[in-house]
């Protein structure tokens, strides 16, 4: 497993709760706004081990209350399993961030109850799901297996979109709405340049843009909100 970073404290990744994160190696999309590009291939240099994370929340079971596992993409880690569960045992509720492309390992997880939090990430329409991961031939099929497993496995959850200008617009939030019908919670998060991503030279929609394709999500999602855009 590789571990390629921590961060110690979050109030932001776990929503009403403190956190720590975890960040493991290796990513099966390409997507070109990714702003962990470091962590996507598997020269991802793995900066601690297990044995040091789970020291550390051993110290701070009085501090935190959960840890958000995040990547790359967590569920392509063989000892993901593993880790949740010795993380369980220590008392953290856990949270998995995820792309949705391996649905078993998330079936899993949920059927072994050692996961309190799924946020799946919904790149864009299906229509636009090739362009928009760096994948042109992607199999939709299990990403779709994932969004109706969520929907219903009976933990709290969330979808969210990052808004990328140049790679996505209305007819896709539109779509995704569609998409998501009946599901409990959406966001959308717009883009943020960095040095680290993948593909600089993209940019962020304007906060009524945003609020507009918010518009058209919110008929078929029960609750849907702009994260991180002040209003």
């Amino acid at each position: 497993m590789k571990i390629c970073g921590l961060q110690k404290t979050t109030l932001l990744d776990y929503p009403g709760h403190v956190a720590a994160t975890v960040f493991l190696g290796q990513c099966n999309f390409r997507c070109p706004f990714c702003h962990n590009s470091d962590l996507i291939t598997e020269q991802a240099e793995a900066l601690v081990s297990k044995e040091e994370l789970l020291t550390f929340l051993k110290k701070r079971t009085s501090l935190l209350e959960g840890v958000c596992i995040t990547g790359g993409e967590p569920t392509l880690s063989p000892d993901l399993e593993a880790l949740v569960s010795d993380i369980k045992k220590l008392g953290f509720l856990v949270k998995l961030d995820t792309n949705g492309y391996r649905p078993s390992v998330i079936r899993n997880l949920c059927q072994k109850n050692l996961l309190d939090y799924i946020a799946m990430d919904i790149k864009s329409s299906p229509e636009n799901y090739g362009t928009v991961t760096g994948i042109p031939d992607i199999r939709l099929s299990p990403i779709m297996e994932s969004v109706e497993f969520i929907k219903t496995c009976g933990i709290p959850y969330e979808f969210r979109t990052t808004a990328v200008k140049g790679l996505m617009g209305a007819e896709d939030f539109s779509a995704i709405g569609q998409w998501l019908h009946g599901a409990e919670h959406y966001f959308i998060q717009n883009y943020v340049e960095s040095p680290q991503v993948l593909f600089p030279g993209f940019s962020p929609f304007r906060k009524e843009e945003l609020l507009a394709f918010a518009e058209l999500v919110r008929p078929h999602v029960k609750y849907v909100s702009l994260r991180g855009v002040d209003y």
